[in-house]
């Protein structure tokens, strides 16, 4: 597994990282964490150096699960959570007032079962909340030990230029994908300027890139994916398939498959650190794993991003 220095920091981690919104067991339909925990070790053990979560997985579920999987391979991994979204039953609230944050990370520190926490990021802008405050608040956690290092979730240049302003972040994590490539045009020029670290989500695309919905699926209850991901609706649906028969091509010719196809191009662009991967079973952890021990040649870089500039983008 190629291992890459989280922007300016002293952290290392992994081409492909393991992201645990699905583990909360409220998302992404039914989960069970005996698997989940299973997947985390199974990560840990063929590579995966970073683990993503957030109290905002299942109300601090996802880190539980985390906490309960880390025993005996803490010192392996790179632990990264958020800050900011606060569940209220069903609901998800920002909040990045200075007393929320407080409570916030001693829940993730308990929860995680760690002493510090190496990557603290802010999982989205609060409009109603001064960032000057926040991030004051943020200064004397991080001065106290709670956590090593700061970084962003879902922040535009503008306030990555703000936060920057005020105190050092390491890394910004956006939405990219072979189908949402929009931090190209501003994000991605603008972390390479300034070297910060990339933790992309949705990498998979909500699963449609695995390549196993043939048909727009109907999810089970509890399965709340199509609400966050447009992907799952004509007209991009069709594009997406003829997107996949190209994959499939490529995938076929080295025996991998289209999912570790999509990992790997998008750990390869420019400006990426990692690529967070989901899993649900300790099968999945390892394929995903599997994606980020070889690399696509530059031929099939250039021809995969043609394909989607042509069945998905319309470039």
């Amino acid at each position: 597994m190629e291992q890459r220095k989280l922007g300016t920091s002293d952290l290392t981690v992994s081409a492909v990282g393991l992201g645990t919104w699905a583990m909360g067991d409220d998302f992404f339909g039914r989960v069970d964490d005996n698997e989940s925990i299973a997947a985390i070790q199974s990560a840990i053990d063929h590579g995966i150096t970073l683990i993503d979560t957030a109290p905002a997985y299942g109300a601090g579920h996802a880190e539980e699960v985390v906490g309960t999987a880390l025993p005996g391979r803490r010192d392996k991994v790179v632990v990264a959570t958020k800050c900011g979204i606060v569940r209220t039953g069903g609901d998800f609230a920002r909040n990045l007032k200075p007393e929320s944050i407080r409570q916030e990370i001693e829940d993730s520190l308990r929860r995680l079962g760690v002493d510090t926490i190496d990557l603290y990021q802010i999982h989205w802008p609060d409009p109603d909340t001064p960032l000057e405050d926040t991030v004051a608040e943020l200064l004397k956690l991080q001065q106290a030990g709670k956590f090593r290092y700061l970084g962003v979730s879902n922040f535009p240049p503008k306030l990555l230029d703000q936060i920057r302003g005020m105190t050092e972040i390491i890394s910004t994590q956006p939405q990219y994908s072979m189908l949402e490539r929009s931090i190209e045009e501003d994000v991605l020029p603008y972390v390479r300027e300034h070297g910060l670290g990339v933790l992309n989500y949705g990498t998979l695309a909500g699963g449609v890139l695995t390549g196993k919905y043939t048909e727009i699926p109907e999810f089970e209850e509890g399965d709340y994916r199509a609400t966050f991901y447009d992907f799952f609706q004509e007209p991009v649906w069709s594009g997406i398939q003829k997107l996949l028969y190209e994959l499939q091509m490529i995938a076929v010719k080295r025996g991998v498959t289209p999912a570790q196809v999509a990992i790997n191009w998008t750990f390869q662009q420019p400006g990426i650190t990692t690529s967070l991967v989901g899993a649900k079973r300790p099968g999945q952890a390892e394929a995903n794993a599997a994606a980020g021990t070889w690399l696509l040649t530059d031929a099939e870089l250039k021809t995969i991003t043609a394909a989607i500039d042509t069945h998905v983008t319309g470039k």
